[in-house]
């Protein structure tokens, strides 16, 4: 591991230039390209969000147009892996104004829509954290969803960075193959059926605050690919790992049942929202209290799409070997995480449903994963 050298958290000129580049990108690409229109769940006020889902379509786009430039010698592929802390820093420090300001503008508003109406606890860290208000916007462009989208998307981008940079290095991997494949299908993925986010936890549940930006900005880009690096060092550049073909075998087979239960669940439920009569499995659907699905992989455990998530964790780790816990830090993380989560969404639930949630978990006694938890 190489020392920390802390003036490379200090953010340059140029990691606030890229910042800057890409959010503006984003702006734009995500108002002026072709997508399909999607309507969000229906509020409590009956309002429905509208959503252009065309992040495939920006996200390929910005991969040509950064190729191009690097080929045209306007910038280089590796400034995300040469300035990853700066990048880092700039990033935080984005995150902490752009929380305080909605957390101004949001304690002062007099909206009394359901996207739009402040949540004051009266408690500042608190409101702070969790956020005032649901889908705040700016300039048309719902928050919320531009920012995880930003997220994911800089995943991607770090990671072909780096890939960059093994090229360049001449270490590209066995391990670091396997690692960016699945890393790359896992995003490319998630813009395919981009559309499935709108029905998450995160986009009708939680307010917008720190807890959500930071999540959404920073700490899915760059912790996320902690498998590929040990900052300020590259892990599977530093690192070298040699998988014989019986653990890459297996490492896909982790994958792919974790895609399978993790797609397939949130589809699922997706379609469920959108349609409840539709046939699952080939059956048509046990509902109880005519809300809650218990059939599928929801009847197999209450939150079984994050059992999907957590097997894809950690198959983005297996890659690394197990020489270090350093690489699996983000399917550790991600465990508590999820567990957290579930919980507030099983109190929240208990409380809103009653006697119907009893009934549903008598139905489907576990959690994420059967028999176990």
């Amino acid at each position: 591991m190489l020392d920390i050298d802390l003036r490379l958290l200090l953010p340059s000129s140029q990691s606030v230039y890229v910042l800057v580049f890409y959010f503006v990108y984003l702006a734009v690409a995500g108002e002026i390209l072709p997508g399909k229109v999607i309507r969000g769940v229906v509020l409590s006020d009956g309002s429905q969000l509208r959503y252009r889902c065309n992040g495939l379509l920006a996200l390929t786009l910005l991969v040509a147009i950064l190729g191009i430039s690097a080929k045209l010698g306007v910038l280089s592929l590796l400034v995300v892996a040469d300035r990853g802390l700066e990048l880092l820093s700039a990033t935080f420090i984005f995150c902490v104004l752009v929380t305080l300001v909605l957390y101004i503008t949001g304690r002062y508003s007099s909206d009394k829509s359901s996207s739009l109406k402040p949540h004051v606890s009266g408690n500042l860290v608190h409101d702070w954290w969790f956020g005032i208000q649901l889908n705040p916007q700016f300039m048309s462009i719902d928050l919320k969803f531009f920012f995880v989208r930003a997220g994911m998307m800089g995943w991607l981008l770090i990671n072909l960075s780096i890939l960059a940079k093994c090229f360049q290095d001449g270490s590209l991997s066995r391990s670091m193959i396997l690692y960016q494949i699945f890393c790359a299908l896992y995003i490319l993925d998630y813009f395919v059926h981009e559309e499935y986010m709108t029905s998450t936890w995160d986009i009708i549940a939680e307010r917008l605050g720190f807890m959500l930006v930071f999540g959404d900005l920073l700490w899915i880009p760059f912790t996320f690919s902690i498998q590929a690096c040990n900052c300020p060092g590259w892990w599977l550049l530093y690192n070298k790992v040699e998988l014989s073909v019986p653990a890459i075998v297996d490492n896909c087979f982790v994958f792919l049942i974790g895609y399978m239960v993790f797609r397939g669940a949130n589809k699922q439920k997706h379609i469920f929202k959108k349609n409840p009569k539709t046939l699952i499995w080939g059956k048509p659907p046990v509902v109880v209290g005519g809300k809650l699905l218990a059939s599928g992989y929801w009847g197999i455990a209450r939150h079984c799409n994050y059992l999907g998530d957590l097997m894809l964790a950690l198959s983005f780790s297996l890659p690394c070997g197990i020489s270090s816990p350093v690489p699996y830090f983000y399917p550790i993380y991600l465990l508590i995480l999820l567990i957290w989560r579930e919980r507030r969404d099983e109190e929240r639930c208990a409380e809103k449903y009653k006697e119907v949630w009893t009934e549903y978990l008598r139905l489907v006694p576990y959690r994420i994963l059967p028999y176990v938890y």
